[in-house]
């Protein structure tokens, strides 16, 4: 049975809990876990420290916890280590209207153990922005022939003007599939937040570089293009990135082919063009772990995403080796927040009935959301 107190009681404080040692908080974690039983999830993320993911019903990347607690019928509370959008995303899909009707009505709260958890590459695109840049746009295309796409990693307000205009939510994995269903529908795309995965998605798709203009959201007219830059594009890309990935440059790639030959480089596809188009292979965080695991004993990596995955995929296949893919040490400073700490803080107030970082999309946001959600479903 959940441990629940009879009555309300004051919210737990974090600051004693960030002065327990390691030991006490993983038996007080797992104490809630044992007495919450199947009602709680806690989802991590791959990038997350070890400490937490050891302590995850599901590891993942974004969009397959959310499915993965959204599709559980027994789930009456979500804990997402990961970061603010996951969470988002995870309150839209468990919270759906046919899962409100099988549980008559009750809402699974959706728990982000620190909130200052965010994404970098969603704060480069704030809602304003959008609608402004598409406004913008209407004054020199017909934005009937736009389709927007914005990347999973974005906020739930993106998501919702996606589905209002018509447009499409996409995953690294299936990027490609999502361009393909916006140019059935419309000769131009505009894809957001992050530029990197849209060009070099549409680059192997076909779309030439110089179709590709980016939109500045800080330029002072036209997202810094002009009118006949705009006119000649196919994808109208935003001007974001990721923090991590951007680091990798043309430079490592050369310097691990010459230091370990034979060495196979991977990386992510929000990685710079100059850094994709040199690899031996790309994908998606899943991708990645997939085609390490299936390889050979004795294949030697360069492996360019975050730090923390690249790690564990040493530890975990001893029989290859391994390396990241950069001199310089490059982790996702907000997914690193959440700690022991934190996750164990966020438990014991939940279990107290004092639920904390509660994360809960509005229902017009999150009803335009699903609605893009799930046109990217479509094209999986």
């Amino acid at each position: 049975m959940p441990l629940m107190l009879s009555s309300p009681s004051p919210v737990l404080e974090l600051k004693p809990y960030k002065s327990l040692a390691d030991a006490e908080l993983i038996s007080r974690i797992q104490a809630v876990r044992e007495s919450l039983g199947r009602e709680l999830l806690i989802l991590g993320h791959h990038y997350q420290q070890d400490e937490v993911i050891a302590l995850s019903d599901f590891r993942g990347d974004s969009y397959g916890l959310s499915q993965n607690a959204a599709s559980s019928s027994d789930c009456r509370s979500i804990v997402f280590c990961g970061v603010h959008f996951m969470a988002e995303t995870a309150d839209i899909l468990a919270n759906r209207p046919e899962k409100l009707a099988e549980r008559t009505g009750r809402r699974v709260p959706v728990v982000l153990p620190d909130l200052a958890a965010g994404c970098s590459m969603a704060d480069m695109a704030a809602i304003d922005q959008i609608e402004d840049a598409w406004d913008q746009l209407g004054d020199v295309l017909e934005t009937a022939d736009l389709t927007p796409v914005t990347y999973i990693n974005s906020a739930a307000s993106l998501k919702a003007f996606v589905g209002r205009h018509g447009g499409i939510v996409c995953t690294s994995s299936n990027a490609k599939a999502a361009l393909e269903w916006a140019f059935a529908r419309t000769r131009r795309v505009m894809f957001f937040p992050d530029q990197h995965l849209g060009r070099n998605t549409a680059f192997r798709m076909g779309v030439r570089n110089d179709e590709m203009p980016v939109w500045d959201p800080y330029a002072p007219a036209l997202g810094g293009n002009t009118a006949g830059q705009l006119a000649a594009s196919r994808v109208i890309l935003w001007k974001g990135h990721c923090s991590v990935h951007q680091m990798f440059r043309p430079e490592h790639v050369r310097m691990f082919r010459q230091k370990y030959p034979g060495i196979k480089i991977i990386v992510h596809p929000e990685c710079p063009q100059e850094v994709f188009e040199l690899a031996d292979e790309s994908g998606s965080t899943s991708k990645i772990i997939k085609t390490v695991e299936a390889a050979a004993p004795g294949t030697k990596w360069a492996i360019g995403t975050e730090l923390h995955l690249v790690n564990r995929l040493k530890q975990q296949h001893p029989e290859q080796e391994i390396h990241f893919l950069s001199p310089v040490v490059c982790m996702c400073a907000t997914m690193y927040r959440i700690d022991l700490a934190h996750l164990c803080w966020s438990l014991e107030n939940l279990a107290a009935g004092t639920a904390v970082n509660v994360i809960e999309v509005d229902e017009e946001t999150a009803r335009w959301s699903l609605v893009a959600l799930e046109r990217m479903l479509e094209v999986r």
